[in-house]
C-alpha cells in the first residue's frame, strides 16, 4: 500500500462531511476522496441488505481509486455493514458508532437521549452496543424523521426544520436527559438549532473526532501516513447536485474540488 494514497470516505449523503472536517483538522497532509451517495440517501429507512449492497457498491469504488483505509462516515451502515465489509475486503475499514458508552459514564441525571435513524436504532450491533453500557440508565431513542432529507437539501434552520427538531426533541427534555448522543452523521450540521430547543445543562456528543483519532492510530500503525507536507488532493464526488456539498464545504472552497459523478 501506497503511503501517498488517499483515505476514502463515504456516507450516504453529505452528512459523513462532518466526519471528513474531523480527519482534516488531526492529518492535513492526507489526499482524501468522498463519496456522496445522495441519490440514495437516506439510508436510515432502508432494508439491511439494500445498506450492505449500496455500502459494498461504495467501497468499490473507492478500491477502485486505490484509496488505502476507507471510512464508513454513515452510521446506518455501519451498524448494519461493517462486519460484511471487513470479512470482504484486506483493507482496514473504520466505522462510525453513536457514542453511547461516553454519554452512559458521564451522565448525572441516568438519562440520555439517542437521536438517530431507524436503521441505526433497528440494527444488532446499536442494540449489542446499548445493552453494554446502558443497564442502569434510562434511554431516549428517537428516530429523528425527515431530518436528513432537510438536511440534504441544505435547510438547516427554517421553519420545517425546527418544528421537526422540538417534536423530536421534546421528549427527551420530558425524560430529564442530560446528554444527546447524535447517531447520525448528518446531525452535527444542526447542533445550533438543537442547542437553540434543548436546556443549557444538555451536552451534544458526536463521533466525528473519534472517528479521526482512530484512524490516524490505524495508519500510524500499519506505517501508512503520508510523509510530504505538500497541499493535499481533496476530492469529493455526489450522484446527485452539487449545491449542499457547496454550501456545507463553503470555507474549504479554495482547496477541494466537488464533482457530480455516477457510481
Amino acid at each position: 500500500m501506497d503511503k501517498n494514497s488517499p483515505i476514502g470516505i463515504f456516507d450516504s449523503g453529505v452528512g459523513g462531511t462532518s466526519i471528513w472536517k474531523e480527519v482534516v483538522k488531526l492529518l492535513p497532509f492526507e489526499h482524501t476522496i468522498y463519496l456522496a451517495d445522495s441519490i440514495n440517501a437516506p439510508y436510515g429507512d432502508k432494508s439491511t441488505d439494500d445498506i450492505i449492497a449500496l455500502s459494498i457498491k461504495n467501497v468499490e469504488k473507492l478500491l477502485s481509486l486505490k484509496c488505502k483505509i476507507i471510512i464508513v462516515a454513515c452510521n446506518t451502515a455501519t451498524t448494519n455493514a461493517i462486519s460484511v465489509l471487513r470479512n470482504k475486503y484486506d483493507i482496514p475499514i473504520i466505522g462510525i458508532e453513536p457514542a453511547i458508552k461516553p454519554a452512559a459514564l458521564q451522565t448525572n441525571s441516568k438519562s440520555i437521549g439517542i437521536l438517530a435513524t431507524k436503521g441505526t436504532l433497528s440494527s444488532a450491533l446499536f442494540s449489542k452496543t446499548t445493552k453494554e453500557f446502558t443497564k442502569d440508565i434510562n434511554v431516549v431513542e428517537i428516530i429523528g424523521e425527515g431530518l436528513v432529507t432537510l438536511i440534504e437539501k441544505g435547510n438547516l434552520d427554517g421553519p420545517e426544520m425546527m418544528a421537526l427538531l422540538k417534536k423530536h426533541i421534546q421528549p427527551m427534555i420530558d425524560a430529564n436527559v442530560d446528554y444527546l448522543v447524535l447517531g447520525c452523521s448528518h446531525y452535527p450540521y444542526i447542533i445550533p438549532q438543537l442547542k437553540m430547543i434543548l436546556p443549557d445543562n444538555v451536552k451534544i456528543i458526536d463521533s466525528g473526532e473519534a472517528v479521526a483519532k482512530q484512524t490516524k492510530t490505524i495508519l500510524q500503525s500499519l506505517d501508512l501516513l503520508r510523509e510530504e507536507t505538500s497541499a493535499p488532493t481533496l476530492q469529493f464526488y455526489t450522484n446527485a447536485k452539487t449545491r449542499t456539498l457547496e454550501f456545507l464545504l463553503k470555507e474549504y472552497s479554495k482547496i477541494i474540488t466537488i464533482e457530480k459523478k455516477d457510481f
